[in-house]
């Protein structure tokens, strides 16, 4: 995206509670790709170029300025604060103090257009040239709720006429304003000193500044698409906003070379990285920092946050993955998870239904089937078997298991941590162990097997005796136990 020639602030208006959400959060809170709302009218206004950007927060202002500064490290981010609700130019108006001698172009933006573009903002900065305002417009089908652009008998912007406060001719106008300005900030801080509260709302309405500029170096109007200047209001628009998003992005990462089975079954963050050649199934849902490699394949179903991983992995169906690193060539799943903090070496195999927590594998290490690996390093080449658990924690602390290279761990073995197995060990099926196993040493820690023959036959003539004699009738009154008369 090209930058601004020229110095540029950017205010995003991101003060309002959004009752339309029914929710207990600040409108500008919620999520879309993975990011706050008012993430992405941020990240388009720095993509120009505009330094400073200032946030103008209200309802919940210490939850929203929390969330936008983390969510933008490092950026020229600046805050101010509307502490009442008194309308748009109220709003802009509280950014003031916080622009301090800045007094170029400043653009206006809304906290809850998602869908907005670099190229329509830059497109809108570009055309203030030889004006005193321009102003984005858009013509809807049922413009019912926006403010309508009332023209002058030569075509140009007059005013703005909001709703509650327009006429029967007015309501019929299909043009309407997009809530995105820009103006020189001399221009915009005597016009906001000016604008008064008589409307229907009793609001001090940025609108104004139309009518302003109009009789001042003229408005021009910058037609943008719908699409990208609607504001999200509900929770219906908040979904709609995500699947145009996820387009978007299914779009950009197959002209890199990416193969989306199903775009439509498909989930990714913003600030996803994927290499050229991963086939992606449908239904993988790709979250937070995740970064993928290339000639992948991501199993249908499959759920990485915060993962990395290296070229040719394959992520088998049903895989979940937490801020874990998997390096190249390795194979997960079907039905696998790892935990934050595991690290799988190059090559290495985590099967089905195996679970890793803090574990280290190294290379062609593996753990196939059924299997607990926590706080555990495996060395590279070892074989774990089915049903192995490391068991890490005493109920107050967490300890190691360390499986040196080439250990080949039988199934169903159980390692009381701390405890290593030594490189070339192996430890037979079965076993409990509660020391350490020396390199090229067999350990069992089974239980004395005992065989008892002919058990099962003297246990049913046992069950069908006791049944035969629970069957029997109980002896007539007056006889004794043998079938006589009772003495």
């Amino acid at each position: 995206m090209t930058r601004s020639p020229t110095p540029l602030a950017a205010i995003v208006l991101a003060a309002g509670k959004g009752t339309r959400m029914k929710s207990q959060k600040a409108k500008v809170l919620h999520e879309v790709g993975g990011r706050p709302l008012a993430w992405f009218p941020l990240l388009r206004a720095l993509e120009l170029g505009a330094n400073p950007v200032v946030a103008v927060v209200g309802h919940q202002a210490e939850a929203v300025e929390a969330a936008l500064a983390a969510a933008l490290p490092g950026a020229p981010l600046r805050f101010a604060v509307q502490r009442e609700q008194l309308g748009t130019a109220h709003a802009v108006l509280a950014a003031r103090e916080a622009l301090g001698a800045y007094d170029g172009p400043i653009v206006i933006l809304s906290g809850d257009t998602p869908l907005l573009t670099a190229e329509t903002l830059a497109h809108v900065v570009g055309a203030r040239a030889g004006a005193t305002l321009a102003l984005a417009t858009m013509k809807l089908a049922n413009p019912h709720g926006y403010g309508r652009i009332v023209r002058d008998p030569a075509g140009n912007p007059a005013r703005v006429v909001e709703e509650k406060d327009a006429n029967e001719a007015e309501r019929a106008i299909d043009e309407v304003n997009a809530g995105l300005y820009c103006a020189e900030a001399a221009f915009l801080w005597d016009a906001l000193s000016k604008v008064g509260s008589a409307n229907a709302q009793a609001e001090f309405y940025l609108t104004d500044l139309v009518a302003m500029a109009a009789r001042a170096g003229g408005a021009v109007a910058v037609p943008v698409p719908p699409e990208e200047a609607s504001g999200v209001n509900d929770r219906e628009e908040l979904a709609r906003a995500g699947r145009v998003l996820l387009r978007r992005r299914a779009s950009e990462l197959m002209r890199g070379g990416v193969t989306i089975e199903d775009p439509e079954r498909f989930d990714c963050d913003e600030g996803v990285e994927i290499g050229a050649d991963t086939v992606i199934e449908p239904n993988v849902r790709l979250k937070g920092r995740t970064r993928v490699g290339a000639g992948c394949r991501l199993g249908a179903g499959a759920i990485l946050t915060d993962a990395t991983l290296g070229d040719g992995v394959t992520v088998k169906p049903y895989t979940v993955v937490d801020e874990s690193t998997v390096a190249a060539r390795a194979i997960l799943g079907p039905f696998s998870r790892l935990r934050p903090g595991s690290e799988i070496g190059e090559e290495a195999h985590v099967g089905n239904f195996v679970e890793t927590k803090k574990a280290r594998l190294g290379k062609g290490a593996k753990a196939n089937h059924l299997t607990y690996l926590g706080d555990a390093t495996v060395g590279a080449g070892a074989n774990v078997g089915a049903g192995t658990i490391t068991c890490n924690y005493d109920g107050e602390k967490k300890h190691p298991t360390v499986i040196g290279e080439g250990a080949f761990i039988g199934s169903d073995s159980i390692l009381v941590a701390p405890i290593e197995i030594g490189a070339g060990a192996y430890v037979a099926a079965g076993s409990t162990l509660t020391d350490s196993v020396p390199p090229g040493a067999l350990a069992l820690g089974r239980a004395k097997q005992v065989t008892k023959e002919g058990w099962v036959a003297r246990r049913q003539a046992e069950k069908q005796n006791k049944g035969a004699a629970e069957a029997a009738p109980p002896p007539a009154p007056g006889e004794g136990p043998r079938g006589g008369r009772a003495s």
